[in-house]
């Protein structure tokens, strides 16, 4: 039985329920998704400085899931954060959902284009389309400037970000779209009938990856970057993060 352990980075517990439901929708019967919110961190992420504070929660709970024999992680933020440092302190995969799901779009079509929450995030997304070596294939970065939290609470946010996606398709002559939020994951099969062209959900994408790593038996490589980190003692709130 594989165990796949998916973090919210936020800390907003509704939106974790909703992540949960759609990884567990897509898994192996024979798969455990156990999907978390850290005990501490930012309610939603939407700037550089939520990013950052979010990252000790995620360590945590990765450090919890080593303990407890998790077998591979979900960062379930579009902007993957500490994604580098999760894979220090990990032995299985772990996958952030920008990731997944770009490299999902690259194999479905020549080109997608991103729909997010917030205009100010869409430098964040483009970073990550050079950094996981998609720019060249990303048409497009498009903001629907809907908060994260109130994309479960606004009536008219699946409407709003279904438009922005058909809007996309249109003007980037996209063949596929990334939904570059995790509080979008159970749009996709909506914005998939409205856009004609496929539609990426990284939470799902990211399970489906995670959970095909761990079948081929393979795990993060600890030769180099991705060892462990060097021990040595941690001062003030972050003492209990000492290795």
């Amino acid at each position: 039985m594989t165990h796949i352990k998916v973090i919210n980075p936020n800390t907003a517990l509704a939106m974790t329920a909703s992540i949960g439901r759609c990884a567990r929708a897509v898994a192996s019967p024979s798969t455990v998704v156990t999907t978390v919110s850290p005990a501490m961190g930012p309610e939603s992420i939407e700037s550089h400085y939520d990013e950052a504070l979010a990252v000790p929660g995620v360590l945590a709970e990765v450090a919890a899931g080593e303990r407890a024999g998790v077998d591979g992680y979900v960062i379930a933020c579009f902007g993957d954060p500490g994604l580098d440092a999760a894979r220090e302190v990990a032995v299985g995969p772990v996958i952030g959902i920008a990731e997944a799901a770009m490299h999902a779009a690259t194999l479905l079509g020549r080109s997608f284009s991103v729909v997010t929450t917030l205009s100010r995030t869409a430098g964040r997304a483009w970073d990550l389309a050079h950094r996981y070596g998609f720019a060249a294939a990303c048409r497009g970065v498009h903001a629907c400037d809907i908060p994260v939290l109130d994309l479960d609470r606004d009536p008219a946010a699946r409407k709003t970000v279904t438009e922005l996606c058909v809007t996309a398709v249109e003007r980037d002559r996209c063949d596929a779209v990334v939904l570059g939020c995790a509080g979008m994951a159970d749009f996709a099969a909506e914005v998939a009938d409205e856009t004609g062209v496929p539609v990426i959900d990284g939470v799902t994408a990211a399970t489906k990856l995670v959970e095909s790593l761990v079948a081929l038996g393979l795990r993060t490589s600890k030769r180099g970057e991705y060892a462990p980190p060097p021990k040595k003692r941690y001062s003030g709130l972050l003492s209990d993060f000492t290795y």
